[in-house]
């Protein structure tokens, strides 16, 4: 098949799952805690005010809902907008700054809880790069170890109330035994200029890897963002798009298909009923309510056959 029939398809496609992309937006905005991140996703086409190809594909991901956004920059306005004004929850993220530029976040709405992964990883590269920083390096990298020990033990009380107070104290007490050492060593003035910055940044974004201290529900990492963003990165075998809404139309297709998973929904199954809905309505999509998985009882799910078994594999 030429080339040119699969695009011209694929392009007149794309304007039948817009309604269900920003059904998904709006009902991502309703959640109270997400993940965020971004990865490189190149458009190889020319784009006014803009200088090569390198676009950003960001992810904003809930618990009910995965939504990735294709944009040519990396700036605050991508995840502000797609969130809506009226946000208001937890973000898991990492250290980078355009999630502080955020309006909710500098209203208060949102509060971020940076990565602890991240904070791992500082120390973990000192004592690669720096040999006699290892001993002391390692020793931080321990701590956040007793740190991850302390929440799971925690997650697992919440199952056995009797003893969730004394893991609670427990993990309190961890985080009040690093700050309390971070202190310390900060205040040696003899204190090694990498051994200092790694502490400075602690400090600076201390706020953020505590949050989880007073939410039981918030995880220490942004790993769930990170996975995600595994799938399309792709690990080297597809380079990004070829045109602006061929990108457009990857972010909303891994959008989709991610979201039905979470509900275990066949993407497949759910591709074709989808479809066939559309060819019907003589190529216009249909009304999309019936199509989001939160809208779909269990009994609904299987009467479509549309739920996903636990032998089935990817769409």
């Amino acid at each position: 098949m030429p080339s040119g029939a699969v695009i011209g398809g694929m392009k007149r496609l794309a304007p039948l799952f817009e309604p269900v992309y920003d059904a998904l937006i709006e009902h991502n905005r309703k959640q109270n805690h997400w993940h965020g991140d971004e990865t490189r996703w190149p458009v190889f086409a020319k784009t006014p005010g803009k200088a090569g190809h390198r676009w950003m594909l960001w992810l904003l991901r809930s618990k009910e809902a995965a939504v990735y956004l294709l944009d040519p920059t990396r700036a605050h306005e991508v995840p502000q907008k797609a969130l809506g004004e009226n946000a208001r929850g937890i973000m898991n993220v990492d250290r980078y700054s355009a999630y502080e530029a955020m309006k909710q976040v500098k209203d208060g709405k949102i509060i971020l809880a940076f990565c602890w992964a991240h904070v791992r990883r500082d120390f973990l590269e000192l004592a690669r790069s720096r040999p006699e920083d290892q001993k002391w390096a390692l020793s931080w990298v321990e701590r956040t170890g007793l740190l991850y020990k302390c929440i799971k033990e925690r997650v697992e009380a919440l199952q056995r109330p009797a003893s969730l107070e004394f893991f609670e104290e427990q993990l309190r007490r961890q985080v009040e035994e690093m700050a309390s050492q971070r202190d310390k060593e900060l205040s040696d003035p003899r204190l090694e200029e990498g051994r200092r910055q790694v502490l400075s940044s602690l400090v600076e974004h201390w706020g953020g890897p505590v949050v989880f201290v007073v939410n039981p529900g918030v995880p220490m990492d942004n790993n769930q963002a990170e996975r995600d963003l595994r799938g399309p990165v792709g690990r080297k075998n597809y380079h990004g798009s070829g045109a602006k809404w061929a990108g457009e139309l990857a972010a909303s297709m891994f959008s989709i298909f991610e979201t039905l998973e979470t509900w275990n929904v066949n993407p497949r199954a759910w591709l074709e009923a989808y479809l066939s809905e559309c060819a019907r309505g003589g190529g216009k999509p249909p009304g999309v309510e019936p199509y989001l998985p939160w809208e779909m009882s269990e009994q609904r799910k299987k009467d479509r056959a549309l739920e996903k078994q636990p032998s089935e594999g990817g769409p």
